[in-house]
């Protein structure tokens, strides 16, 4: 296993965080984003006897509707540090970190006009592409962690045998964002203006 690629990983976190400090956020809002990872992590591990049928997508793709891009990368990459406390850290850690983050970063870019909360197909569809991605990441750390260098057709082997998990990814994403965005989003929108946040959008009713 290269420990370069690992770093590399780790690395690739940090210029989120960074660039969410540099905004210098209120008190508050790391409060409420606090509030966000426990519950992701909660999620994860109430689910935690069903591999692959989670909510931590769709919980890390609502904080970054209702947050912005930033906070969805650190709620998705912190759940994903956090969680693994209780199943175990491993080199495999910064690979969830990245995948769950990004799937939250996205989210809040494409809800940055509330795209995603104007149309529950976009936001299904997204849901699909989660999955998705989350399991491309994640085969990548397959590969590394058996030694494994990156090949063209080393990767669809390990593809072609994820597709099971990757369709529940896929299908639970949609069923926990259904369910969960209009209720998640609308308590939200009220926090963010109870306490100040983002004041320059709408409040729904």
């Amino acid at each position: 296993m290269n420990p370069l690629i690992i770093l590399l990983a780790v690395f690739s976190c940090l210029p989120y965080y960074f660039k969410y400090e540099r905004r210098k956020p209120q008190a508050r809002e790391h409060v409420v984003l606090a509030v966000m990872v426990a519950l992701t992590v909660i999620s994860r591990t109430i689910f935690a006897p069903i591999p692959g049928f989670k909510p931590v997508a769709a919980m890390t793709i609502i904080c970054g509707m209702a947050f912005g891009r930033e906070s969805g990368f650190l709620c998705g990459s912190l759940s994903a540090f956090v969680s693994n406390f209780f199943f175990g850290h491993g080199p495999w850690t910064p690979f969830q970190m990245i995948a769950w983050g990004s799937i939250g970063w996205i989210g809040g870019l494409l809800n940055e006009r509330r795209w995603m909360e104007k149309s529950k197909i976009l936001l299904c569809v997204y849901g699909v592409f989660s999955g998705i991605w989350f399991s491309l990441i994640m085969n990548c750390w397959v590969l590394i962690g058996a030694g494994e260098m990156i090949g063209w057709k080393a990767y669809g082997i390990v593809f072609l045998t994820s597709l099971p998990v990757t369709a529940e990814y896929c299908i639970s994403n949609v069923i926990f964002l259904w369910a969960l965005t209009k209720v998640f989003m609308k308590k939200l929108r009220r926090v963010k203006y109870k306490y100040g946040f983002y004041k320059n959008q709408e409040l729904d009713s």
